[in-house]
């Protein structure tokens, strides 16, 4: 009798878990940019990229989906274009702005267009922080009259590269725009750097910083802004380690990966069945400047996986405004969220999870039989950006958030940042603590991993909540410690490691993260070392509001 009441305890937990993981929306959307110029290639005509456009359409309508296509000024003053949009919004297609400032709109605005081509990607010209925040205005209003003139009505997503915090407001307060997106995280890429934020879904950004999550309703910006391009969860992040640019590792269609129908069956796998927390998100879809020919391939293998999986009713596709408005809806302030992927595509045996809230994103990654904390990035909304005020003068531009640990900055190819587990033997020297297969779950306040550790270690445990993240173990008889390891020549931010608390500066903004269990151990005088944390009755607690 005791036995079967176990298992039927087992199974009504079990079931419990499964109906909590069912009700987690699966979100994709498929947003299309588009460009009227490409001066990179003289063979990519606006008439290569009208057929590209053209091509798109016809492929997402023949699985009976519904894109978001958000146009460039250069792209909505095109008849063609316009002929082509109102076509799509009469198939239930959302038309919004793509926000890259062209040679046309600046002149339409009566400035004088400073860049080298018609569309120039450098900072200083093609994206709104070249201007300063009176011109950032005008350049808005120029935008809005023509759509409106042209369509009806004023555009309710706004998506680019990066958006500044100014022209954000702006856009929402005069124009009540309703949605935004915004690059993944990346680093050099095109001379754009976006580091540290959100790492997926949507996020209420800061007022005076479009790329920081808000914490409170009064500091926010009322525009969810959705994570663009649908990043690898385990090789986006290190791709590129020791270089000034990252590689691109995500489903768009133009990268060899996207076109692998192994690696998209994969994708959409971490997407669709690994636990998750709130709601999984990606973006599908592809500028045209890539062009048709370049990228069909990845639409053939990807469009009818994705529709597979809506009629099994895995996969919802919407378009950008109206996963915003079913985000509005839920979440008057930025939600905890977390994405998953429990098995590896190549031989490394890596399994990670990524949890959001508006206060920290931490990422938790397995190799083999190693576990580390690969990334923690704290998230303040008075760290006011740089070009909320200030014009960009470089063809660079750089978003940060505030770094704790960062496995890739601070690494190189052959020398990985991480924050590690070790056991501290009698002689005092560390053993890596080594384990086997993590189960990662959703708890009633967030998410929780449990590690068994292998000979008679025990396990640990990782709790992720909205404003606190724990590790313990269930060996209370293990003497162990976290320790962060970087490479040796890492700039780092910290000011003093002592006590409860770490104290650091990024870009002359002062945070800290303080313990509410355990106790921090300065190693700077250790080449590659930074800080060990001691648990307090068996318990690491770190707060992180």
């Amino acid at each position: 009798m005791k036995r079967l009441l176990i298992c039927l305890l087992a199974s009504q937990i079990l079931s419990g878990a499964m109906a909590q993981e069912k009700d987690v929306p699966r979100i994709v959307n498929f947003v299309n940019f588009v460009r009227d110029i490409e001066p990179r290639d003289p063979n990519i005509t606006p008439l290569v990229l009208y057929e590209t456009v053209k091509s798109e359409a016809d492929a997402i309508h023949r699985y009976g989906f519904k894109g978001t296509w958000l146009l460039q000024y250069d792209a909505l003053i095109d008849s063609r274009y316009q002929a082509m949009m109102k076509e799509e919004m009469a198939h239930g297609c959302e038309v919004g702005g793509w926000w890259e400032i062209t040679q046309p709109h600046v002149e339409a605005a009566g400035y004088k267009w400073r860049g080298r081509y018609p569309w120039d990607w450098h900072a200083d010209k093609g994206f709104s922080v070249g201007y300063t925040p009176e011109e950032r205005e005008r350049l808005v209003d120029v935008f809005m009259e023509k759509f409106r003139e042209i369509f009806g009505e004023y555009p309710h997503s706004i998506g680019s590269w990066f958006i500044d915090a100014h022209t954000l407001i702006y856009m929402r307060e005069k124009y009540g725009i309703e949605a935004s997106c915004n690059c993944k995280d990346q680093k050099g890429t095109d001379g754009y750097t976006l580091w540290g934020g959100y790492w997926h879904g949507a996020y209420y950004p800061s007022r005076v910083n479009a790329y920081m999550p808000a914490q409170t309703k009064k500091g926010q910006i009322d525009v969810p802004v959705f994570r663009m391009l649908g990043s690898d969860p385990l090789y986006q992040y290190s791709s590129g380690i020791g270089g000034a640019v990252q590689s691109v590792c995500t489903i768009e269609p133009t990268y060899v990966n996207a076109q692998q129908p192994d690696w998209v069956r994969w994708y959409l796998r971490c997407q669709t069945d690994d636990p998750a927390l709130g709601f999984t998100y990606f973006q599908a879809g592809q500028e045209n400047s890539f062009t048709w020919k370049v990228f069909a391939k990845g639409y053939e293998v990807q469009l009818p996986q994705i529709a597979a999986l809506q009629r099994e009713g895995k996969l919802r596709v919407e378009t950008l405004i109206e996963s915003a408005r079913a985000f509005r809806k839920k979440y008057p302030i930025t939600p905890a969220t977390a994405c998953t992927a429990l098995s590896d595509y190549t031989d490394n045996r890596g399994r990670t999870i990524w949890f959001n809230s508006r206060y920290y994103r931490v990422n938790v990654l397995w190799e083999g039989d190693r576990m580390g904390i690969r990334d923690i990035h704290l998230f303040d909304e008075n760290a006011e950006s740089y070009y909320l005020r200030n014009v960009c003068t470089s063809n660079e531009c750089i978003y940060m958030t505030l770094p704790i640990v960062d496995g890739c900055l601070w690494s190189t190819a052959d020398n990985m940042a991480s924050l590690r587990f070790y056991a501290i033997e009698a002689d005092g020297r560390l053993r890596e603590l080594k384990g086997g297969e993590p189960v990662i779950a959703q708890t009633k306040e967030g998410m929780s991993v449990r590690w068994p550790l292998k000979g008679d270690d025990g396990e640990i445990r990782l709790q992720m909540t909205e404003g606190l993240f724990t590790a313990f173990c269930t060996r209370k008889s293990l003497a162990w410690c976290m320790q962060l390891n970087v490479q040796p020549q890492a700039k780092l931010p910290f000011q003093t490691i002592n006590g409860k608390t770490l104290s650091a500066t990024q870009e002359s903004h002062p945070y800290r993260l303080s313990l509410d269990r355990g106790t921090f151990q300065d190693l700077r005088h250790h080449p590659g070392l930074v800080f060990s944390i001691l648990p307090e009755k068996g318990k690491v607690s770190m707060r992180m509001k």
